[in-house]
């Protein structure tokens, strides 16, 4: 009996997800030295983690033959006084994808829908097909969420419907007002979970902790991966009503969150110099890409999160030929966009690079 014959069937045509390649691998591919390739790929924070969370990290290092705390007390002490909140309303994950996969486990059954744009995130899809869910894909208008059309995608088997905003890989967000009007409507079968994964790039970012005060069957996502450069250490949380969390605790692994990022994550939620330095960075950085792009005469989508689209006609091609000169951005075709590229606001010096050699990619 071949080991085919003994898996789930839904795992032979699970699709794959298919991260940005790191600089190493690049580098033994083609022959390079990784000292000359940036990545600017994975939406990645280009000045590094927060200092004080690094230093957090390394001091819990010294304990490191400790089991963590499986509740994660401190971090969400911490977060309940940062978002005046209470602690048995946060829900700790190895990232904000295991997050999601919580919600897989304790909602859905074969059979059931699940609403999400198109493109976004194509982690709401890879968990929804594990389960034995469906995906429905209603796509975007004008590289945006159209809640509408969102709402109107929900029947009677929808039990999750997701919002990613800023959007992944559209840079583009709802409203505070749109969002707060869009979980409100939502009918009582539905758990609405708003990803904001970004937020903290986004100019007047919306508040929906009015959601999770008023009880909504809400769950709002946040990660340490991106402004608080901690993507490494895997680390991510949600927010929403107790007794949702509660239900999530009960799919939850012990001891899913590690020490050291919970360490890390307490004490970069005090970095406030590192964060604001960032948003800062982002923002000039944003404006030279875009000058870039249309100096080059290429369209792109305006972006509020920390990462950018821009048209270059043959995607794939154009991603190839950026590599072989050590610049690591991300292809679009496995989101249904063949012709773009994402590209991460890097340093100022990583952005001038990129776009002198997108200049070159261009030409061939």
């Amino acid at each position: 009996m071949k080991f085919e014959e003994l898996v789930n069937p839904a795992v032979l045509t699970q699709p794959i997800y298919e991260p940005g390649k790191p600089i190493e691998e690049v580098a033994r591919e083609l022959g390079l030295d990784p000292a000359g390739i940036i990545k600017i790929a994975s939406n990645e924070n280009p000045f590094g983690p927060s200092p004080l969370g690094l230093a957090a990290a390394q001091r819990a290092l010294l304990q490191g033959e400790l089991y963590p705390d499986g509740g994660c007390f401190a971090l969400k002490q911490k977060l309940a006084a940062r978002l005046g909140l209470a602690p048995e309303q946060f829900i700790i994950g190895n990232g904000s994808n295991e997050v999601i996969e919580f919600l897989g486990h304790a909602l859905l059954r074969p059979g059931d829908e699940v609403v999400m744009g198109a493109p976004a995130f194509v982690v709401y899809k890879l968990v929804t097909l594990i389960f034995g869910a469906k995906a429905v894909e209603v796509p975007l208008v004008n590289h945006r969420h159209d809640l509408a059309r969102l709402a109107a995608a929900v029947t009677p088997r929808t039990r999750l419907v997701y919002v990613c905003s800023p959007n992944n890989p559209t840079g583009t967000a709802n409203t505070e007002a749109e969002l707060l009007a869009f979980a409100r409507s939502m009918p009582e079968h539905v758990v609405t979970v708003i990803d904001e994964a970004y937020a903290e790039y986004e100019p007047n970012a919306p508040d929906l902790r009015a959601l999770v005060r008023e009880g909504r069957k809400v769950v709002c996502l946040r990660t340490f991966s991106k402004i608080y450069g901690l993507a490494a250490l895997r680390i991510g949380y949600g927010y929403a009503p107790a007794e949702i969390v509660a239900l999530l605790n009960r799919v939850r692994q012990p001891f899913n969150v590690n020490a050291i990022a919970q360490a890390a994550a307490s004490a970069a939620l005090d970095d406030r110099e590192f964060t604001e330095k960032c948003v800062r960075e982002n923002r000039a950085g944003m404006a030279q890409l875009e000058a870039g792009f249309r100096a080059l005469g290429r369209e792109f989508v305006p972006s509020v999160a920390n990462f950018i689209l821009v048209h270059v006609g043959d995607g794939a091609g154009v991603f190839e030929a950026l590599q072989r000169r050590g610049v690591i951005v991300r292809p679009m075709k496995s989101y249904g966009m063949p012709e773009w590229l994402r590209i991460t606001v890097g340093t100022s010096a990583q952005n001038e690079r990129l776009l002198a050699e997108l200049k070159a990619a261009l030409r061939k």
